[in-house]
């Protein structure tokens, strides 16, 4: 229980913070927990909606985001969440890992290329 409630913490930690904490919570579910991957990402992206929000706010109060196009943010983010988790009951398991992949491979070529 207490290793459960410290790679809640630590995700969420990371995830608040824009280090990937969704990263560590797959690990933690499909390493330690024994989940499958798509089991592990739905339960990711239900994960991201109260750490968007915590997060929101807490950048918020330290002046650190702008809130007018939060809520476009919010809103979307908000549809995306949604449509991934319902998409995980709809493709095939070997479609999905294969997009995830794609996800993971694009995104790691960005950060890898990114000037800031």
């Amino acid at each position: 229980m207490i290793f459960n409630i410290l790679a809640g913490f630590l995700s969420g930690l990371t995830a608040s913070m824009g280090l990937g904490g969704g990263f560590v919570l797959m690990i933690f579910l499909t390493v330690f927990k024994t989940y499958n991957q798509i089991y592990s990402q739905a339960i990711n992206l239900m994960f991201f909606i109260p750490i968007a929000i915590f997060s929101s706010i807490f950048h918020i109060k330290n002046k650190l985001i702008e809130v007018k196009p939060l809520i476009f943010f919010i809103i979307f983010g908000t549809i995306g969440v949604v449509f991934g988790f319902l998409m995980i009951y709809i493709l095939p398991i070997n479609i999905l890992r294969k997009l995830f992949s794609l996800l993971l491979l694009f995104y790691g070529i960005k950060e890898l290329f990114h000037k800031k």
